[in-house]
């Protein structure tokens, strides 16, 4: 009943009601009881350094691992409340945090991470994360794709959106897709380097010619004029005779 009372308080934002009644049920029951919860109402009391000890605390070393991530999120919220930003985003970075994983909890696990490299002026991660959460969010636990909508206008268009997306997307593939993608794309790379290859190749020939062929109407031009020059010369002393 106490635990009952609890949650049904933390519902209606009761937050100081929910927290006595789930610190009375874990004294009668054992165990960590819902430590998540707990910290999130310290934390909605302003009080976000009790919301981290928690996490912290031997109870929270028995969580199952749904729990454990909750949790963490609520921990990283309480670091960010605290102005340790940066801490916040590093608290995230565990190994639950995989776009290839679709558990229950990793829509709220990604979005929770994007929002801290938000605050944190990381938007282009931020967004990428976003998009992470989006993907895994089918019950429509989140507003990711409102935050992606924000995002998408301070990150230059359209362009750069969809560059990201890809990106985001790309990652979601197990890792034999994406040993295959990067296969595929050295063979493209080899087969780029080659036609460069080649091409330069072409280039230097044309060259040697062109230079060739520049060389010889330089050789005829100089004999050219050199026999016009001749020919001047052959003029001037035929009318030297004749004035004589």
């Amino acid at each position: 009943m106490r635990e009952a009372n609890g949650l049904a308080a933390y519902l209606t934002g009761e937050w100081n009601e929910a927290l006595s009644e789930l610190r009375a049920a874990r004294r009668m029951a054992g165990g960590p009881g819902h430590l998540a919860i707990m910290a999130d109402c310290e934390r909605a009391m302003g009080r976000p350094e009790r919301a981290v000890e928690l996490s912290r605390s031997e109870e929270a070393t028995q969580l199952d691992q749904e729990d454990s991530v909750e949790l963490r999120i609520v921990a990283a919220g309480a670091r960010r409340d605290l102005g340790e930003i940066e801490a916040s985003v590093v608290s995230l970075q565990i190994a639950e945090l995989d776009p290839k994983l679709q558990e229950p909890w990793s829509a709220r696990l990604f979005y929770a991470y994007a929002d801290n490299l938000a605050a944190a002026g990381r938007e282009r991660e931020a967004f990428t994360w976003f998009v992470h959460a989006a993907n895994a969010d089918d019950e429509d636990e989140t507003d990711a794709p409102d935050r992606l909508e924000e995002l998408a206008e301070k990150l230059g268009g359209p362009d750069v959106v969809e560059e990201l997306v890809t990106e985001a997307e790309a990652a979601e593939i197990g890792d034999d897709d994406d040993l295959d993608d990067a296969a595929e794309v050295d063979d493209d790379l080899d087969e780029l380097d080659e036609e460069l290859e080649e091409d330069e190749e072409a280039d230097s020939e044309a060259a040697v010619d062109d230079e060739a062929a520049a060389d010889e109407a330089a050789d005829d031009k100089a004999a050219d004029d050199k026999a016009a020059e001749q020919d001047a010369d052959a003029g001037n002393a035929g009318g030297g005779a004749r004035a004589q």
